[in-house]
């Protein structure tokens, strides 16, 4: 797209600032709207109006509109991510031992999309360059959308077993829960170093996410090995969710947060010194068996520290400074990449600012009851 669209970075990096600002907007509006209609179906449709706004970026080519389809797409994805995170959250209570794979289970099935997007779209790109199409990259976008209204019919058909089933319970309201719900208040200040490990979390890990195939291009990697780069970090993200189990479990404070963030500081910057193809294997892979399991980690922490009736706002906290660091972070990588040194030096930036996460976040300390 930025290459037929003749786009500067700045241009393609602000399509996920867009994206990110109605993340922030979702995120803002998600709690009133998990009161009203419940976690299952703001999940449910808003898997299904992902679906479609995936579906109309193929039918556009000027940049206003796809930057207003970047930012309802951001508006869904995050009543998707919240809603979904709550009912895994929710779901671990019954299964204390088992929390953390739960959680990791859920978001490490973003992985899964990730290896389905390798997949589809280098053979939608040759089909429609087959059929010498004006914008090639329509079909990919068609292909993508059609695997998430297929994974949507597949959420809808499950939709009794979740409202019957244990995720879908609402926490007990018993004497004991409204005591500990009045003597742990939410005091956002107790909270400062873990917000700041994850939106500067949010600021550096999309950099990577948004560039790392421009950067491979830029590189000459040819298209099957950029699929292959794509598939791995796919199936690492699946694989997190056993491999940092113990971890989420583990602690309550922002220690999880901070070795997280410090190794995705660390497959960051590998592409800044090396272009060796092994290497930008070993940034692919382990990126990809971080990143997800940073988000897992703060609903990790959310249920460590808060009782059940405040975890949806917790979460929303989360979300909320989350998507304020993805505002932040591609456009500036762009802007950066834009000017000398390139995207190494774009993304030289997301590896510093992921390290400063992990410092903050290794100060968090678990809330202790007033």
């Amino acid at each position: 797209m930025r290459d037929d669209l003749s786009w500067t970075y700045t241009i393609a990096g602000s399509m996920n600032t867009f994206n990110a600002v109605g993340y922030l907007i979702g995120a803002l509006i998600t709690p009133p709207m998990l009161k009203r209609w419940g976690a299952v179906h703001v999940l449910i449709g808003g898997a299904f109006m992902a679906s479609l706004l995936m579906a109309l970026t193929g039918f556009f080519s000027e940049t206003p509109i796809l930057l207003l389809q970047r930012l309802l797409a951001g508006v869904v994805s995050a009543a998707v991510f919240v809603s979904g995170g709550l009912l895994a959250a929710r779901l671990g209570s019954h299964w204390p031992s088992q929390s953390g794979l739960l959680l990791g289970l859920y978001y490490g099935g973003t992985g899964w999309g990730i290896v389905l997007s390798a997949l589809f779209v280098p053979a939608a790109l040759l089909a429609a360059n087959e059929q010498s199409l004006v914008h090639p990259w329509a079909w990919a976008w068609w292909a993508l959308a059609l695997a998430c209204f297929v994974m949507s019919l597949v959420l809808f058909a499950i939709r009794l077993p979740m409202k019957n089933g244990t995720a879908e319970l609402k926490p007990l309201n018993t004497l004991d829960d409204v005591l500990a719900h009045q003597a742990r208040k939410m005091h956002w200040p107790d909270w400062l170093f873990g917000l700041g490990g994850y939106g500067l979390f949010g600021v550096g890990y999309i950099g990577y996410m948004t560039f790392v195939v421009a950067l491979l291009r830029e590189q000459g990697a040819s298209a099957s090995q950029i699929t292959f780069f794509y598939a791995l970090l796919g199936f690492a993200v699946v694989a997190s969710s056993r491999i940092w189990a113990g971890l989420l479990n583990r602690y309550r404070g922002g220690q999880s947060l901070s070795i997280l963030n410090a190794l995705l500081s660390v497959a960051t910057v590998i592409p800044v010194i090396t272009s060796a193809w092994p290497m930008m294997l070993v940034s692919g892979f382990l990126f990809g068996g971080v990143f997800l399991s940073v988000v897992a980690s703060t609903t990790a922490m959310v249920k460590h520290n808060l009782v059940p009736s405040q975890w949806a706002a917790g979460i929303s906290v989360f979300t909320v400074i989350f998507a304020i660091g993805q505002i932040i972070g591609p456009t500036m990588v762009g802007w950066i990449a834009d000017g000398p040194g390139g995207l190494q030096r774009g993304l030289l930036f997301s590896a510093g600012a992921l390290l400063l996460g992990a410092v903050l976040a290794w100060q968090q300390k678990p809330i202790q009851k007033n």
